[in-house]
């Protein structure tokens, strides 16, 4: 995330909240599993709630660096955005996340959790949170901490552990029973890594839990900060001033031979039209979870070079589909993501070619390094087989001709007036 990059999401993030609630997320989690950052679902990170407008620029990750910036908070916005940007800032200078996330101590109220695979956690400002660490004989220690006046609570690097806060927001039903489940939480995510389950299945299984027995479940969503997989808008609101997917919730219904609907729609559906086999019913927490693992079977994908809404997902799904038919073939993936800029699935960039792609066999990785169009084209120009002066010439018979049939029109009584006299 370059300082361009920084600026535009900043003033997106102004923007935004000029015409919309602010929304403060009350449970952040930051899971490190693998500390070398080897293992690809080695760590990753949530931002839940019960409030409205959990989009994504609740959680903000760099895919080139590896670190997620988690905010939230009762104070005033912007000076959680303020505090946000000081600490991207600081991040992409090389700082710590105990160093970075303590750029929420100058905001009355703010909160920012940082986290790194291989930097380690920490969580500063206003906040109520639960340290774990795992050491190398299956120990686990959980350090609990709450302040409104700022400090830090620090995940070492190098150490195998979680940060997790949650406060209960107000109008929450179930409010009150954050600390009971903040503790329950720990301890659960100590015992999953100490019993070695990755990082993005823990994630998974702390928001099932925290969703059923505490209430702050809506999207916002997930990161996988090894590999550089976000959830994006799966679980996010879709209109302003809404909450987000209720991550207890039924997300969609997938049959053993691939086909799947998402809810409500699903509701309608009991076999596979395509085969009636029958259908099994995937929550919002597993769906999470199969969004940011990646297995044998999946392929990780990192766009760079284009920060427009959609993209980046599209691309994935693209790459993926083609990954999935042809193998790890830059040639084929490349045909296939200029297929989908023609059918206007990708827009705001240009074709790319096979020296565009960057594959890594041996972590299943494909990089798709895009060129943004200028003078605020969507889609690049084409290509045809035949010269601009040709099709210019034709545009202007064309006008010719559309002159001609008005002309036609206008005086037509006239013209046939004119003929029969003759």
């Amino acid at each position: 995330m370059n300082k361009p990059n920084i600026i535009r999401l900043v003033m997106f993030l102004i923007t935004i909240t000029m015409f919309i609630n602010t929304a403060s997320a009350t449970m952040n989690v930051v899971i490190i599993t693998d500390p070398t950052g080897q293992n690809p679902n080695g760590a990753a990170a949530a931002s839940i709630s019960w409030a409205e407008n959990m989009f994504q620029s609740t959680f903000i990750y760099s895919k080139v660096n590896h670190f997620c910036v988690l905010s939230g908070g009762e104070g005033n916005e912007t000076g959680r955005l303020e505090a946000t940007v000081q600490a991207l800032k600081l991040l992409e200078s090389g700082a710590t996340p105990a160093t970075a996330s303590a750029a929420a101590d100058s905001y009355t109220g703010e909160r920012l959790v940082v986290g790194s695979p291989t930097m380690g956690a920490a969580v500063s400002g206003s906040f109520t949170a639960d340290l774990v660490v795992v050491s190398t004989n299956g120990t686990i220690t959980i350090t609990p901490m709450s302040t409104t006046s700022g400090g830090t609570l620090v995940l070492p690097a190098g150490d195998k552990g979680a940060i997790i806060h949650l406060r209960n927001s107000v109008g929450n039903p179930q409010y009150g029973t954050a600390d009971t489940v903040r503790l329950q939480l720990a301890e659960m995510i100590g015992e999953m890594i100490r019993d070695g389950y990755p990082a993005t299945y823990i994630l998974g299984q702390t928001i099932k839990y925290e969703s059923i027995n505490a209430g702050e479940k809506h999207g916002g969503g997930g990161l996988n900060l090894v590999s550089g997989i976000s959830t994006g808008d799966m679980f996010t609101p879709t209109t302003i001033n809404t909450t987000g997917y209720s991550m207890n919730e039924p997300y969609s219904k997938v049959s053993v031979n691939g086909w799947s609907i998402g809810y409500p729609a699903a509701e309608n559906y009991q076999t596979s039209p395509v085969d009636g086999s029958a259908l099994t019913t995937v929550y919002a927490y597993d769906a999470l979870t199969s969004a940011i693992t990646v297995s044998s079977n999946t392929t990780s994908v990192s766009v760079y070079g284009s920060d427009a809404p959609g993209v980046s997902e599209t691309t994935q799904d693209v790459v993926q589909a083609s990954v999935k038919k042809h193998g790890l073939n830059s040639v084929s993936i490349a045909k296939s993501i200029n297929s989908a800029i023609n059918n206007g699935l990708i827009i705001g960039v240009n074709y790319v070619e096979p020296d565009n792609i960057n594959i890594v066999s041996s972590q299943n990785a494909v990089g798709v390094y895009y060129s943004s169009l200028t003078d605020d084209r969507s889609a690049p120009a084409w290509n045809l087989p035949i010269s601009s002066s040709i099709i210019d010439l034709l545009g202007s018979m064309q006008t010719a001709i559309g002159l001609i049939l008005v002309i036609l029109v206008l005086f037509r009584s006239t013209l046939i007036k004119s003929f029969m006299k003759r």
